[in-house]
């Protein structure tokens, strides 16, 4: 132990701070007067350095300026031409007066105070402009400063810890004279008949060494008031504290401090709260799925509050969620001239640290990486002794020898598992010794080894030998303990875990659904100390908790009901600063921290979840994802030994089926839920992604609903189980379309009885709806004339109609509401059309002539009733009754047209396809449109044919491959990936399938 400064000699420590230069006096360990052995030149002491044992330098008497209202009043002389105070101070506050004093003649006055955590020097007087003096910058770091003022005539300086700022106020009075009192700290009551200005409020803080006019003040003597007054005071000590030591702000956030709290700022931790304790982020890519985000980069906080930092990753939001991490070896790698004795060694490294990697890998469900060992007379395994040639290391740091699947079966790739390798012989391709390009691929999905950290590789050295690989990004699918549930059946039914230390600062995070009015859902109990979240009421969650200051409360109201049976989330945190509670997206409710006295939260029952250890007001319902300070706690686990408490909840879809969007239908899942987008014209995660499509000119999308009118009454079929009654009574129709085009014909529904319904663009641009519901009188006609809806934009339409009442509804703006003349039903519904119409139909002249034309443009979102026929046709997941005709691709309706090539293929400018045909030769353009339809068509069944050959041909290769035992190929090239690609496409017999990592 080294008092003063280290190191002591034979012990190299380095320490960061200056040796001490002063005095010690009273130094004593453990009852050792420390001082008086080294007098004594004890053996055990060692003493350097110019240590002598007399405290030469005079001791100050420090007074303590304990709130804003101290002060101390020091009487100084009266008309004196020259104003002069020395003092230093310390404190945190970052304003507060130092001192004033009264100026005789002019009623003005000479301020000192700190503004900002700098010095100003204000003179004012009546009649004339202020004078100030600015010094120093951050004077509030709880360090001593010394400060030294003068004003004499017109000249005013100041000298804040040697550097010298003055002033010359030309606006100010020629002679200064001095009032007599000086103030420092600052003002008394008015009542006493001062003067004293305090604007920005008192100091708090410490003085020392106060001389007026070159006199040391003696405030020693201040105690029996023999000089001076004041108020407030602490004399003969320096009652600051420091209270960013030790420093309570975590993750990072910096600390700062006033006379009686910290603060800390969190800004760019990456983290909230007092005292940056609460992660902004969310732990998996499963719950930001469940918020309802899409695809894309987040940040990831796979520890919650805990030491790790986020980090920045893909999430793919496909029916379970995706976390995709990369590495930097991603690209195809080429091995050579390597054996034992020279190895070569492939390092990864990942955009994650290896504990928040595992952290990551803790919480999937599953996680997968494929490797990928391409070889040439390179193998894996030696056939003399069967010692490995290659090899991977995982995160444990132990060398692996399988090469694909969920369990280590040494030396064993995936085509060894399934039984297909080149050779039977081998339990992998490599180890098959050919001189031709051959693989071993396999996905790693045992959790404990991942992720892949480094390949070895050392058979490439022998005659022709090569070896290459590559490693794809790590997958991680599901967060296990997001949906980690337990449910509570009786009020005496509860699970215990280890007592909870959250000493210094707690947080305790949960969802929780019940239909009971109160409930215990955690209790951990100390000799006095505890904590308890439950709920109290039907509408009140209540925090209640003790660490030795008495017990609290705090309480979070709903306006409605949390007893519906759906999930609810809270979160409690305590610290050293305050304690609060937040549920759902309600306002949060604190409860400041006392300044002083126990802060120490301390425990030493078992932790009870779900009820309390009398077994008295328990809860019953459903907790979910309980979390204590980023650690999740397993409830399956422990609930499938508990009576009265059953592993995992049902019921999902009460909470989380409003994410399922368009139509889509929220199915239950034991760990979850998914949407349905069966009968939904969008597609994705939720339901979301919209479906659109450009149709050239002349192309068109059929569903046909019956072939034939007579069979639907004895079909089950999807389509006549929604048109098999002969009359139609009402429906609902949803799309939006993008054109310049006029006329066009955005959708047509025909019956068998020449009924039909029409939404078509007049050739003035104007939408017109028609309906026929009875094939002997006119059609209905809906005509939306404000506007020219050919003009590019996006626009959104719905039609509803029950029976002769249609209801209209244009950008979501424009409505309107028509009764139909014609008819209620439409019977015996025959097919929907898209874009031209292709076969000769009894319609209006209008109608005709959109239909001869068809559409140009883009068209999103279809939806008849249940029936998408856009998904069907780009989409498909099962076999439709749906025909497309022409050039009709996926596209997006909601972007402009892009700048370059590639966009304005994706986009399809319809400034590219505008202009209006002659409506003088609709039958003529209608024939040649035919013609061109059906050459199309010839040209697509021969390109049918040529493709179906040449996968023939392609096959026919590869079996011949199977069964050759050499190939000559080029090595001399430096393109270690074109050459695999070029070679491994004609000659792998082992894996074609594309892999997708979803970017």
């Amino acid at each position: 132990m080294s008092f003063g400064g280290i190191p002591a000699p034979g012990k190299p420590v380095s320490f960061p701070h200056k040796h001490f230069h002063g005095c010690l006096e009273n130094l004593f360990y453990d009852g050792v007067d420390i001082i008086d052995l080294a007098k004594r030149q004890d053996p055990q002491m060692i003493v350097m350095g110019n240590v002598s044992f007399s405290c030469s330098q005079p001791q100050s008497v420090p007074v303590t300026f304990l709130s804003p209202r101290s002060y101390l009043a020091l009487p100084g002389s009266f008309g004196e031409d020259e104003i002069s105070a020395t003092f230093q101070f310390r404190t945190w506050n970052k304003a507060g007066l130092l001192l004033f004093t009264e100026l005789q003649l002019v009623s003005g006055g000479l301020l000192l105070f700190l503004n900002d955590g700098k010095l100003k020097l204000h003179l004012y007087h009546p009649g004339k402009l202020p004078s100030d003096i600015t010094a120093g910058v951050g004077l509030n770091d709880g360090q001593w400063h010394s400060v030294s003022l003068s004003a004499k005539r017109n000249y005013l300086s100041v000298v804040v810890d040697g550097q010298v700022a003055s002033a010359s106020p030309s606006q100010g009075p020629e002679q200064i004279y001095s009032g007599g009192i000086f103030y420092f700290g600052g003002c008394p009551d008015s009542s006493f008949g001062s003067k004293c200005k305090s604007p920005l409020g008192g100091f708090q803080g410490c003085m020392r060494l106060i001389s007026i006019r070159h006199e040391v003040v003696d405030l020693i003597s201040l105690q029996p008031g023999a000089l001076g007054n004041f108020s407030d005071l602490q004399i003969d000590s320096c009652g600051i504290t420091d209270r960013c030591l030790p420093n309570y702000c975590e993750h990072g956030g910096e600390c700062s401090q006033s006379w009686d709290t910290f603060h800390c700022n969190c800004a760019n931790t990456g983290y909230r709260g007092a005292t940056c304790h609460n992660s902004i982020y969310e732990q998996s890519c499963e719950a930001y799925k469940h918020k309802g985000n899409t695809s894309g980069f987040y940040y990831i906080d796979a520890d919650g509050s805990g030491p790790l930092e986020p980090f920045l990753l893909y999430c793919n939001m496909t029916e379970t969620a995706w976390t995709i991490i990369q590495h930097n070896g991603s690209d195809v790698t080429r091995v050579r001239n390597t054996n034992p004795e020279n190895p070569y060694t492939g390092f990864f490294e990942y955009v994650a640290s290896m504990e928040q990697l595992q952290a990551t890998i803790n919480r999937a469900e599953h996680c997968e990486q494929e490797l990928t060992y391409y070889c040439k007379k390179s193998r894996l395994v030696s056939k003399e002794d069967g010692a490995p040639l290659s090899w991977w290391v995982g995160r444990t740091n132990e060398t692996q020898t399988y090469w694909g699947g969920s369990l280590p079966d040494p030396q064993k790739c995936t085509c060894g598992l399934e039984g297909n390798c080149v050779d039977s012989q081998y339990y992998c391709n490599c180890d098959a010794d050919r001189n031709e390009w051959t693989n071993d691929t396999g996905f790693l999905s045992y959790k404990e080894h991942l992720p892949v950290t480094r390949i070895v590789i050392t058979d490439t050295g022998r005659p022709h030998s090569e070896a290459a690989y590559k490693l794809g990004p790590l997958l991680c699918r599901g967060d296990k303990l997001f949906w980690n549930s337990a449910s509570f059946n009786t009020e005496a039914s509860y699970l215990h875990f280890p007592t909870f230390h959250g000493e210094l600062s707690a947080d305790v995070s949960f969802f929780f659904k019940t239909t009971a009015s109160s409930g215990v859902f955690l209790e951990n109990l100390g000799i006095t100390d505890f904590i308890r979240i439950e709920l109290r009421s039907p509408a009140v969650v209540t925090f209640s908790f003790d660490v030795g200051n008495g017990p609290f409360e705090i309480s979070v109201q709903s306006p409605t009901h949390f007893s519906d049976n759906q999930w609810h989330h809270v979160r409690v945190e305590r610290n050293m600063k305050e304690a609060s509670v937040r549920v759902d997206q309600l306002s949060p409710k604190t409860q400041p921290a006392p300044a002083d006295g126990h802060v120490l939260l301390q425990l030493n029952s078992q932790l009870f979840v779900g009820g309390t250890a009398t077994r008295q007001r328990g809860f019953l319902g459903c907790i979910r994802s309980l979390q204590l300070n980023g650690e999740a706690l397993d409830l399956e686990e422990r609930a499938r030994v508990t009576p009265g408490v059953e592993p995992g909840c049902r019921g999902h879809c009460s909470s989380y089926g409003r994410l399922c969007h368009h139509g889509g239908m929220c199915m239950e899942k034991p760990s979850g839920f998914s949407c349905d987008c069966t009968s939904s014209a969008y597609a994705g995660p939720f339901c979301s992604d919209e479906i659109s499509a450009y149709f050239g000119s002349g192309s068109s999308v059929i569903y046909n609903f019956q072939e034939n009118y007579s069979l639907s009454k004895n079909s089950s079929s999807h389509a006549a189980s929604f048109h098999g009654d002969t009359r139609l009574s009402r429906e609902t129709i949803k799309f939006s379309f993008r054109t310049t085009r006029t006329p066009s014909l955005l959708l047509y529904l025909s019956s068998f009885y020449k009924e039909y319904l029409s939404v078509i663009l007049a050739k003035n641009g104007s939408l017109q709806i028609r309906y026929k519901l009875n094939r002997y009188q006119e059609p209905d006609v809906v005509n939306f004339d404000f506007k020219n809806m050919a003009d590019g934009q996006l626009h959104h339409v719905k039609i509803n109609r029950e029976e002769a009442v249609v209801f209209v509804e244009i950008d979501e703006s424009m409505r309107r509401q028509v009764h139909l003349a014609s008819g209620t039903e439409l019977s015996a519904v025959r097919s929907l059309v898209l874009g031209r119409i292709i076969e000769h139909s009894d319609v209006d002249q209008e109608t005709a002539l959109a239909g001869a034309q068809g559409f140009l443009g883009c068209l999103s979102a279809v939806q008849v009733s249940h029936v998408a026929p856009l998904k069907a046709a780009l989409q498909p997941s099962r076999p439709a009754p749906i025909t497309v005709s022409g050039h009709v691709t996926e596209s997006s309706c909601v972007a402009q047209a892009g700048t370059d090539a590639t966009s304005r293929e994706r986009t399809h400018s319809f400034a590219d396809h505008s202009g209006t045909r002659d409506d003088r030769e609709p039958l003529t353009k209608t024939i040649k449109s035919d013609s061109a339809v059906i050459g199309g068509l010839i040209a697509v069944v021969i390109f049918i044919l040529l493709c179906i050959a040449a996968i023939a041909v392609r096959i026919y290769q590869q079996k011949r491959l199977y069964k050759r035992n050499e190939a000559k190929r080029s090595e001399n090239v430096d393109n270690a990936e074109a050459v695999l690609k070029s070679e491994l496409n004609i000659q792998n017999p082992v894996n074609e399938n594309q892999k997708e990592y979803f970017f």
